[in-house]
């Protein structure tokens, strides 16, 4: 069975920095990419972030570029999504998902298997 769990979220005063992780089990970790997504109250889910199976492509939105990092740890079948110089369009609830394949996408539709999501607010 197919589980992939977020951590990490909370409230964060705009500048401030959260690590996102998303453990995963029952499949082969390393055989998927892994894809970070968020959802703004009113708004659609949108792509943030995208691993390769390796780790060697990494794709961003252009909102969070130079300021987001997507790593992750196949022996510990978790990715990280290192979040820095947090502001107000980041609040958003923050979910991972299992792609269909070992290549990366930020659209939806290309991930099977989605967490339940972590709240990220940033706010003063």
């Amino acid at each position: 069975q197919v589980q992939l769990v977020e951590s990490g979220g909370g409230l964060v005063q705009p500048g401030g920095s959260l690590r996102l992780s998303c453990a995963s089990s029952g499949f082969t970790f390393y055989y998927y990419a892994i894809g970070w997504f968020r959802q703004a109250p009113g708004k659609e889910r949108e792509g943030v972030s995208c691993i390769s199976s390796t780790g060697g492509s990494t794709f961003y939105t252009d909102s969070v570029k130079g300021r987001f990092t997507i790593s992750r740890d196949n022996a510990k079948n978790t990715v990280y999504l290192q979040m820095n110089t947090l502001n107000a369009e980041d609040t958003g609830v923050y979910y991972c998902a299992m792609a269909r394949g070992s290549g990366c996408s930020l659209t939806a539709n290309w991930y099977d298997y989605w967490g339940q999501g972590t709240q990220v607010t940033v706010s003063s």
